[in-house]
């Protein structure tokens, strides 16, 4: 199986950070293209192996499609991809792309084609990869990974709505809510932000609440849907 090799510089950029994107869990969704369908699927894996071990499980589910074609990026490893058989740039370079574009890492991505009987030509094929990439990251979803700090704020009723627009405000997520006497909030912040958050919660409530720090964790949390992380 013929496979390519990238260097990129943003690769090496992610490497000397804490923080990158990865899928939030497995995604699929499919389109069909002058007859031929085409089936996006992706997954978050951790090594080049598992991403290998997803691409196989493909081929064989699919043993009677045209093409399984794929491409993986890994954090700090390597950068691959395959035409499986599609006109050369066509496939595999257009779907790495798309991960490169949509910054992700420790992701791989399978577009697996029925030929429909109408050749689509090397811009048609171009589109439709590309196409079957980005609907796979758009039904997965992404996520940060990245060190938090885990804060525990107790806020009054009449603070929660401006409370959870600041969290957002700063790329925070609403891990726990409980509703007593009082909201009590655990909130997960990046932990560069996490004292101007604090602060900036004093300021806004005029002293009347006050957060604490309690841990950090590494770890990745979607960065949509934040108002409650899973």
């Amino acid at each position: 199986m013929p496979t390519s090799a990238l260097n990129t510089g943003s690769q090496k950029e992610v490497s000397s950070v804490e923080e990158y994107l990865v899928p939030t869990a497995f995604g699929e969704d499919e389109f069909v293209e002058k007859k031929s369908r085409f089936i996006g699927r992706i997954w978050p894996v951790e090594t080049e192996a598992e991403a290998l071990e997803r691409i196989a499980e493909m081929k064989k589910q699919h043993y009677d499609a045209t093409h399984n074609c794929w491409a993986y990026v890994i954090k700090d490893g390597a950068v691959r991809f395959s035409d499986d058989g599609e006109p050369g740039g066509t496939a595999g370079m257009p779907m790495v792309q798309v991960l490169q574009k949509e910054q992700l890492y420790n992701v791989v991505c399978v577009v697996t084609r029925y030929f429909g009987g109408t050749l689509l030509g090397a811009g048609g094929l171009v589109r439709a990869y590309t196409k079957g990439a980005k609907i796979a990251i758009d039904a997965a979803g992404k996520s940060m990974k990245r060190v938090w700090s885990v804060i525990y704020l107790p806020i009054a009723y009449t603070f929660y709505e401006r409370v959870k627009l600041e969290i957002a405000a700063f790329d925070g997520v609403i891990r726990d809510t409980q509703f007593g006497a009082e909201v009590e909030l655990e909130i997960l912040i990046a932990r560069g932000q996490a004292q101007a958050f604090l602060d900036r919660i004093v300021d806004m409530t005029a002293g009347q609440a006050e957060g604490m720090e309690t841990g950090q964790e590494y770890r990745a949390f979607p960065i949509s849907g934040r108002e409650q992380a899973e």
